[in-house]
């Protein structure tokens, strides 16, 4: 009977186990968090910020989906060391566990970039429920919030401290929000849509230092502006957890570098989702996390499974505004693209030279951004 060790419960380890218990009905799977909910939605924490839903409504998979599926669950446990000849892992409790199969699914963490004074109170970030639950929790009094980063984690954080009933700004590197997502065009409607609901924007510029001396008093620019605020929020990207591969005899780039099986270069484990890096590429959404799971729990199990990498598709709610991209958004017009802007509605098109769509960018209505999506995929 196997024994396979799954750490972290996110969409990639979570998807695994259901994988694996479905290839093996036999074997012993363990799943591990350090995290003190079960498999829980991490795109709904502005909602629990902003008061819209409870806690409990955040967790996607209940207790009794992991009995039902033989799978042991433990949560509130930290994985501090594996050894990987031995095949164990080491808990923060001085408990062992032993496997047959492992795979790494530890997700990412927030990136902090190195600006000086971020060590202050009252400086946060958005990752984890227990992030979150700082940020329900604000003190009345605490009226201005900086956000950095205007990409979709900070746009929704943004938008849920705004429903709060504080003052935000937005500070983004980028000369336009979204940047991953949206064009100059798009970028621009969306912007003003945000400023109508009372986001104050500054793009284009570099966060320089966050003043004040045990607490924060404000946020100064590489452009010499400084910006009063009572707290900081960080929402600048996420960098994959490779703390316990450190040291290692395991390949890693920028994350986890894995086969097209969700193998490492050391047999028997496995890695997906933020953590892993196939063919050069992660980008950290949760589609690819999903299908990189199933295809790590299949193999894993004995079965036979190969990961595709997965165009970039993303269908949001920002701050209640609905917004879509696909495949190529074409940000510095290098293909044929077809784009229209009526009212609040954008529609763009991004075509190859031999008259492929080969992307996409939607604001306001989305209604045909699903046969786009399978038209770009040559479905």
């Amino acid at each position: 009977m196997k024994q396979y060790l799954i750490i972290g419960n996110g969409a990639a380890g979570t998807t695994a186990a259901e994988a694996i218990r479905q290839t093996d009905s036999e074997g012993n799977i363990v799943l591990l968090t350090k995290e003190a909910l079960p498999f829980y939605s991490r795109m709904r924490l502005p909602e629990y910020v902003a008061g819209k839903v409870q806690e409990s409504d955040l967790i996607i998979k209940k207790p009794d989906w992991y009995k039902a599926r033989a799978i042991d669950l433990k949560t509130d446990t930290t994985i501090t060391r594996v050894d990987f000849t031995a095949k164990q892992a080491f808990t923060a409790t001085d408990g062992v566990i032993a496997y047959d199969r492992l795979l790494l699914a530890a997700g990412s963490t927030s990136f902090i970039p190195p600006v000086e004074g971020r060590e202050k109170t009252n400086v946060f970030s958005l990752r984890s429920v227990a992030d979150a639950r700082k940020l329900a929790n604000l003190p009345g009094q605490m009226e201005r919030i900086v956000v950095i980063g205007g990409g979709l984690l900070g746009l929704e954080a943004g938008a849920a401290l705004l429903a709060q009933g504080r003052k935000v700004t937005v500070v983004e590197y980028f000369d336009r929000l979204l940047p991953r997502q949206l064009d100059t065009q798009g970028a621009n409607l969306l912007q003003g849509l945000m400023e109508t609901m009372g986001f104050d924007f500054r793009l284009g510029q570099v966060t320089e230092e966050i003043t004040g001396d045990a607490t924060v008093t404000g946020v100064r620019l590489k452009s010499g502006d400084l910006i009063g605020a009572d707290a900081v929020v960080f929402a600048a990207g996420v960098r994959p957890d490779l703390d316990l591969v450190q040291g290692a005899s395991i390949e890693t780039d920028r994350g986890i570098v894995v086969d097209e099986r969700m193998e490492t270069s050391l047999a028997g484990v496995f890695a997906a989702g933020d953590v892993a890096q196939y063919d050069g590429i992660n980008f950290c959404i949760w589609p690819e996390a999903v299908e990189q799971g199933r295809v790590a729990g299949i193999n894993m199990a004995g079965g036979e499974a190969d990961y595709k990498t997965i165009a970039p598709s993303n269908r949001l709610k920002v701050a209640g505004i609905a917004v879509a991209s696909a495949g190529e958004i074409d940000s510095d017009n290098k293909f044929l693209s077809d784009a229209s802007i009526q009212g609040d509605v954008y529609k763009k098109i991004v075509t190859n030279d031999q008259g492929h769509t080969i992307g996409c960018i939607m604001i306001g209505d989305l209604s045909d951004f699903n046969t786009i999506v399978k038209t770009i995929k040559g479905e």
